[in-house]
């Protein structure tokens, strides 16, 4: 099978391929005070909450915009004025998180890792036991900087452990790997309709405990970035207090249906990890070197170290896949030279296949001198 150029597949970490059922949801158009509408809704947020545990413990508040809103959302809501967060950085979206509260004046701590190592847990432990000021730690579970899976149950129990709070950027994990608040203590955490939901972009969601979000009022540096005011007013109203983005929340509805047909987390997370291997093995097999070893790899999106050949050209080598239609992302690393590809969205085998084998055209037209596998 050809792919298009015009309408690439995208090899990303979102937005993503979705498939066309997902996309015709959007066709209609919805009245955002009218009753099937807030039915609708209410559904979506329900189904949320429940995929991260027990929904009467939980309670899922959407925010327009982009996945990052609602970290900062979550970030400005549940970080008292008078508290001191901890940010686990091994990547660009934690050191987003690091600005984010800068931003805000609150006062942050940070414990920085290179971008191909995990979270340290035990200088986590130390710095917990060493600043009794701390009473937020903030983590990223799939840093897509580099692809790489942080520890997160262990972070959170370190956490517990010290009395402190949790709050998890799940963005590009939710959905595909387990994170479960029966079994992860946390207090928020933050995703997005797109990633591995696999609806389209435009609306990010936290989903808190509510005994954790009810102590949070007056906390916001934001009017619209206040969760505490949005869940209040929905659990009021049934209806969001700013115009919400309604084809994508009846796109996302379309989208946790193919989602639980799927297989819920479990079938979802399955073909991503079925994608990561033959997109590793194949490119391993074609000369390319991972960043991560497999032990780290998240099967999200995986970073490849760039070809040690003069005659390659990122430039070149993306716009030969993008002929083939395929579209990937480049490198965001200090450590490391690299471009990214994506193993998530609307993807199966068959296109993983057919993505290695234009990756290995893209070669032969570039003339590149690839080390012979291993």
């Amino acid at each position: 099978m050809r792919y298009s150029a015009e309408e690439p597949l995208l090899l990303t970490p979102g937005p993503l391929t979705t498939r066309a059922s997902v996309k015709a949801a959007m066709l209609r158009d919805w009245g955002s005070r009218d009753s099937a509408f807030i039915d609708l809704n209410a559904d979506v947020l329900r189904q949320l909450a429940a995929l991260a545990g027990d929904p009467d413990e939980l309670v899922a508040v959407p925010m327009q915009g982009s996945g990052s809103f609602a970290v900062e959302a979550m970030l400005g809501t549940f970080l008292p004025p008078t508290g001191r967060i901890l940010v686990c950085v091994n990547g660009a979206y934690g050191d987003r998180m690091v600005q984010m509260v800068r931003r805000h004046g609150r006062n942050v701590a940070v414990l920085e890792q290179p971008e191909n190592q995990p979270n340290d847990v035990q200088a986590l432990e130390r710095m917990l036991a060493a600043d009794p000021a701390i009473s937020h730690v903030a983590v990223v579970h799939c840093e897509t900087t580099s692809g790489i899976l942080n520890p997160l149950a262990d972070v959170a129990h370190s956490v517990a452990r010290h009395g402190r709070r949790l709050l998890i950027d799940a963005m590009s994990t939710f959905g595909a790997l387990p994170v479960d608040a029966r079994q992860i203590p946390f207090d928020a955490l933050a995703a997005s309709s797109n990633k591995c939901l696999e609806g389209v972009p435009g609306m990010g969601f936290v989903i808190a405990r509510r005994a954790a979000l009810a102590a949070t009022e007056t906390q916001a540096p934001a009017l619209c970035l206040d969760l505490f005011a949005q869940e209040a007013a929905m659990r009021m109203t049934g209806q969001w207090r700013f115009t919400p983005p309604t084809h994508v929340i009846a796109a996302l509805h379309q989208a946790l249906a193919e989602h639980s047909a799927e297989g819920g987390v479990a079938g979802r997370g399955e073909r991503y990890r079925q994608n990561c291997r033959i997109l590793v093995e194949g490119m391993r097999a074609l000369g390319f070197e991972t960043l991560l070893p497999d032990a780290l790899q998240a099967p999200i999106i995986v970073t490849f170290k760039l070809p040690n050949d003069p005659a390659f050209s990122f430039d070149r080598f993306y716009e030969a896949l993008r002929q083939r239609g395929f579209a990937i992302y480049p490198g965001k690393l200090t450590v490391a030279p690299s471009f990214r590809m994506g193993c998530i969205g609307a993807l199966g085998a068959s296109e993983m296949k057919a993505a290695v084998a234009a990756v290995g055209e893209a070669v032969a037209e570039m003339g590149l001198a690839m080390p012979a596998a291993a």
